[in-house]
């Protein structure tokens, strides 16, 4: 009694006070001022192309801009023949560029993920284009294409080719030559990704193969493939959509041309803008491929089922 008595008379414990605004706020105060400068540099840009591509601008001829509507979107679809033929450009472009940097990515990767000398360094050449800058890429392809100084004179003094060939100025190698120039860099970004996914792959699974005896074939195809889906599927999304929005290296090989024979999408709505000042119908073309990514993006994603863990 006496023990019960002397609990009793403790004072009880101050009630614990609810948490109070400030500190559950104070994460979302922190990140405050980078959100508004994502907001500013990003949401602003975005948002004000919307509200262009529903506009006649052009600075060049104050007196006919005004609202539009819908008219610059009914002019891409219907009365702009070149809107089409960069569209189907820019998809035979990352098709077909995205397909052969997967392919020669996967086997760099699987190269240089094998041990031999000099395994580092030859690591570092084959991961060192990415680290060049898309102008200076340009650059360097330009020099070696050109047709007095390039490849094309040491193949005319082998007898192969004639002097002053320019393979960039001519319809039928230049694709193929823009292709190798965007090659060289595009390349090693699937191979690091690759590489990088291939070290995780546990020894035990090949090792186990092996015991029952899977040749090196079924090896890849059942173990190194599965287990590489989710970063081919990542890698080919993100490469796809920098290879629509490709603009310096074309702008600094070709400048779309011959003819347009390289004018792609992205490369059209830059010469409308700026060597036009048509920002209106540069918006609406802008819009137009927002919309043609976003939805090419979202159909990749659930066909591959991105994610599912099924390896």
């Amino acid at each position: 009694m006496a023990q019960a008595a002397a609990v009793a008379k403790q004072p009880a414990p101050p009630r614990r006070r609810r948490g109070s605004a400030t500190p559950r706020r104070l994460p979302y105060l922190l990140i405050a001022p980078a959100g508004l400068l994502m907001l500013g540099f990003i949401a602003y840009p975005v948002l004000s192309v919307f509200y262009y591509s529903l506009q006649d601008y052009n600075p060049t001829k104050p007196w006919r801009n005004g609202f539009a509507g819908f008219g610059n979107f009914t002019h891409a679809f219907t009365e702009d023949p070149q809107f089409w033929d960069t569209l189907v450009f820019s998809g035979k472009w990352v098709v077909v560029e995205v397909g052969l940097q997967l392919m020669f990515g996967l086997a760099l990767a699987l190269i240089v993920n094998q041990t031999f000398v000099g395994r580092s360094i030859g690591r570092a050449l084959v991961f060192s284009p990415w680290a060049v800058s898309g102008v200076l890429t340009s650059a360097i392809w330009v020099l070696l294409y050109n047709s007095q100084t390039g490849i094309s004179r040491y193949l005319a003094d082998m007898g192969i080719g004639e002097y002053g060939t320019s393979w960039l100025s001519d319809t039928s190698t230049v694709f193929p030559a823009a292709v190798v120039a965007d090659l060289w860099r595009g390349v090693p970004f699937f191979a690091i990704l690759i590489l990088a996914d291939l070290q995780s792959v546990s020894k035990d699974l090949y090792e186990a193969a092996e015991v029952d005896g899977a040749s090196r074939f079924r090896q890849f195809v059942h173990i190194t493939l599965p287990h590489l889906k989710d970063a081919i599927i990542l890698s080919t999304l993100l490469r796809a959509v920098w290879e629509f929005n490709n603009v310096d290296l074309l702008y600094t090989l070709t400048g779309g041309g011959p003819a347009g024979e390289t004018t792609t999408l992205p490369l059209y709505i830059a010469n409308t803008s700026v060597d036009a000042h048509n920002f209106g119908y540069a918006s609406a073309l802008t819009t137009v491929a927002f919309v043609i990514l976003l939805f090419c993006s979202i159909v990749y994603l659930r066909l591959s089922k991105f994610g599912g863990g099924d390896k």
